[in-house]
């Protein structure tokens, strides 16, 4: 079991004009306090998962609430275990990797689901032919080198009769998928949302095997953002302004996709804005969805992948759904 160090953190609030003491100013007010400062970790490079915390940014949405919010990149620890350790407030995660976490030990939440179903699936380029799970076999699959990727393959292609042991992984490393496929690899893993409609913009003809057309099992929370228990308990009313600012940003982002778009490369320029501005609009009704407010988790959803990691022998033991996630910090 990973040995984790929780590390506590105090927030400094001071007072607006205090440099000279904390004496009251000449007009007998209140001192003001200044906007809570807050770290929010990023799961990856800045992209349209993240628009909502962008637009919250942009828009003042974080300072209305009184939080002087700073998004960061992960480097090499990693969002969840800035997050668990207290050296960041707030993360970008996944329902897996939370799951694997709390098993361990780790105090991880997930406190909003950021797209309420998964959109991930297995990409190819056309030309290899593999539109179903069995088309896999005799094929090379390019991976990160999880364990739940061979049990993702070998579930999905137990359903059509065809064996996992037919599929030749490998690792991509940092390797993309358009390069990759045109190397040594015939299909990876990836989210529609992004490489999906990058090879739409590229004109490359692609084949998708989504994760949910298989198994209700997959249709989990991907990506998710996270605290620690100990910031629910300690500053609950912190969660409840910074997810009143999210909750926001994201619905600004399902309502005026194109604007929002516009806040998150202002932030992060360097993005093709054509990739940008579409990745947004096919992102924009799939934030929330068929659920009653963006954010909103299902224990179901919890529950179902948990079960199915653990027969897959990926969980040392059952997880607790119900503390892994909570709706209670959402805006009504």
């Amino acid at each position: 079991m990973k040995k984790w160090i929780v590390l506590t953190c105090t927030l400094l609030l001071f007072l607006a004009g205090c440099a000279g003491g904390q004496e009251s100013s000449e007009s007998g007010q209140e001192e003001k306090k200044e906007n809570e400062k807050v770290t929010v970790v990023l799961d990856w490079t800045p992209n349209t998962n993240h628009t909502g915390l962008y637009v919250a940014e942009e828009k003042g949405y974080f300072k209305e609430e009184g939080l002087d919010v700073e998004i960061i990149m992960p480097g090499e620890s990693g969002a969840d275990q800035l997050v668990a350790s207290g050296k960041a407030d707030f993360g970008v995660s996944y329902q897996e990797s939370i799951t694997q976490a709390r098993v361990q030990g780790v105090p991880l939440v997930s406190i909003a689901a950021v797209i309420q179903h998964n959109t991930s699936g297995f990409a190819s380029p056309a030309e290899k032919n593999i539109t179903s799970p069995k088309d896999f076999a005799g094929k090379t699959y390019g991976g990160w080198g999880s364990p739940v990727e061979k049990s993702v393959i070998s579930s999905l292609m137990s359903q059509e009769k065809a064996n996992v042991e037919d599929v030749s992984i490998v690792n991509m490393g940092d390797t993309d998928f358009f390069t990759a496929v045109k190397r040594d690899v015939d299909f990876a893993w990836i989210y529609y949302g992004w490489t999906g409609i990058e090879a739409e913009l590229r004109g490359e003809k692609m084949n998708m095997v989504y994760l949910t057309d298989y198994s209700k099992n997959l249709d989990y929370y991907t990506p998710v953002l996270a605290t620690n228990e100990k910031k629910l308990e300690s500053n609950p009313e912190q969660v409840k302004k910074f997810l009143k600012a999210v909750s926001k940003g994201y619905q600004f982002a399902i309502d005026n996709p194109s604007e929002a778009a516009d806040s998150l490369m202002k932030a992060a320029p360097d993005l093709d804005q054509e990739l940008v501005k579409k990745s947004q609009e096919w992102l924009a009704s799939r934030y929330q969805d068929n659920a009653p407010r963006w954010g909103e988790q299902k224990q179901e959803i919890w529950a179902n992948y948990a079960n199915w990691m653990y027969e897959n022998k990926l969980l040392e033991k059952q997880l607790d759904a119900k503390a892994a996630f909570t709706n209670d910090y959402l805006p009504e």
